[in-house]
């Protein structure tokens, strides 16, 4: 059976003749139809937006509805992953770890509604303000479209959803065509955890169609994106001066020091180089290994590279699944060919069955190949070696992107010279560069984009600060 979803308007299911299928990725079949979103629809899903928000809502009351989602988020664990297997062709056992996450995002979401504050400012210290005083508020911007992607399609929903209802806004929803359903099922839970209507509104269908439309509304005050550079680029130049924020990849670098843990490095760096096929913003795709220890790390990496099991997401024995697309396995196969054509060498791997490409490293790589300057999104990761501490710097930075880097050293002046010198918006001592705790900062630099996620961070991106001065 195909079950059919709607979208989540005002508080209420909107469908419409026109649908598109959403594909079981493992076996590239339909399981699920959803709605496609006309212009009407998306301007309709604005305007709710738009009028909830003028409504009162207290810190309070955002606080119970998160907390509330949150828990029955965890309720029903088992239900979002299992979706999240079918749709994105994440492993179950990953799935599970996504949906904990989701749930926790959510939670401290709501408890930051409840820590919003301003700051008092010494107006008095200026000459002619003696008899003044002052103080700052945080007012939420109004109505924000958030546009997610499909690799993890429900925790990254959270970081924008969670965070804009926390300040106060309402928001557009927008989640990739090609795994909308944990999305859709999450603003159910949003309705009966008591949600006020029209505080969360999901349209779907062709995203570069609803874009335009969302981004032509001038009563969109902000837009938060996930996604290609390129898009992220187009959103900044339609939206004008309202705000945004913009998570756009990486390539991302994990550098290990002649003195690092080899067994510890080469399992984490293993572990996020192929957790959801390589999916993922800060997948470790670089790996900077120096010449002392280049040949035993890269066998370390290679043992356990083949120890992972690629099959279907629904079997609790499985790693690794397929990609989103055919097409993305193409593509990465296509990126493989043309390193080897340059010179590098497939350490294990390079083999595609379908949508299903197998985890790969290759070794003799150099900075201009595809798989190094670009962002491959896939099971692949390059290892190159270095001599000295300026070197391997140089190489990290050598990159249009700059989201989170890793080291794995014991040596505390190097990993003090990395934090200042390497350019990114993270670095992770002695782990991969793929790690992230939901409530830490996280956004990058360069090509990665411009802002800040996690609660706390979302939440100042998305209020405005209002200065309040008293004559008294």
């Amino acid at each position: 059976m195909i079950k059919k979803y709607g979208m989540f308007i005002n508080g209420e299911s909107i469908f419409t003749d026109e649908t598109m299928p959403v594909l079981n990725k493992y076996t590239q079949e339909a399981f699920a139809e959803i709605s496609v979103a006309t212009k009407e629809i998306v301007d309709q899903a604005v305007e709710a937006a738009k009028k909830s928000y003028k409504a009162p809502w207290s810190p309070y009351e955002r606080f119970k509805v998160l907390k509330r989602v949150s828990e029955l988020l965890l309720e029903r664990k088992e239900e979002f992953a299992k979706i999240l297997a079918i749709e994105v062709g994440k492993p179950i056992r990953e799935s599970r770890v996504e949906v904990e996450r989701a749930a926790l995002t959510l939670e401290i979401s709501g408890e930051e509604a409840k820590r919003i504050h301003g700051d008092g400012i010494p107006v008095e210290a200026a000459p002619g303000s003696e008899n003044r005083m002052a103080f700052t508020i945080r007012v939420p911007v109004g109505v924000v479209a958030a546009i997610t992607p499909f690799n993890v399609p429900l925790n990254l929903v959270c970081h924008k959803v969670g965070p804009a209802l926390a300040a106060g806004n309402s928001v557009v929803l927008k989640p990739a065509e090609v795994t909308p359903i944990s999305a859709i099922m999450l603003c159910e839970l949003f309705k009966e955890a008591g949600l006020p209507k029209g505080r969360l509104n999901i349209v779907t269908g062709d995203g570069p169609n609803i874009g335009d439309w969302l981004l032509a509304n001038r009563k969109v005050n902000m837009f938060t994106f996930t996604g290609s550079p390129r898009v992220g680029e187009l959103i900044r130049q339609r939206a004008g001066i309202r705000k945004v924020s913009l998570e756009l990849g990486n390539n991302s670098a994990t550098i290990v020091h002649h003195d690092a843990e080899l067994e510890k490095a080469a399992a984490l760096i293993a572990q996020k180089s192929f957790n959801n096929a390589g999916q993922v913003c800060i997948s470790v795709q670089r790996v900077y290994v120096h010449s002392k220890v280049y040949e035993k790390f890269l066998s370390l990496l290679k043992e356990k590279t083949e120890q992972f099991k690629v099959g279907d997401p629904l079997s609790e024995e499985t790693d690794i699944g397929p990609m989103i697309r055919v097409e993305e396995a193409v593509r990465v196969e296509n990126w493989i060919n043309e390193a080897v054509e340059q010179g590098a060498t497939i350490v294990t791997g390079g083999k595609r069955e379908g949508a299903f490409y197998m985890p790969t490293i290759l070794a003799n790589v150099h900075a201009d190949m595809k798989v190094c300057r670009q962002e491959v999104f896939g099971p692949v990761v390059s290892v190159d070696k270095y001599d000295s501490i300026e070197e391997v710097i140089e190489k990290v930075n050598d990159s249009d992107y700059g989201l989170q880097a890793g080291l794995f050293t014991s040596d505390l002046s190097f990993a003090m010279k990395a934090a200042k010198e390497i350019e990114v918006g993270g670095l992770i001592i002695n782990d991969a560069s793929a790690y992230r705790a939901d409530h830490m900062p996280y956004g990058g630099v360069k090509k990665s984009g411009i802002g800040k996620e996690g609660p706390k961070y979302a939440i100042e991106e998305m209020t405005e600060e209002r200065i309040v001065v008293l004559n008294l």
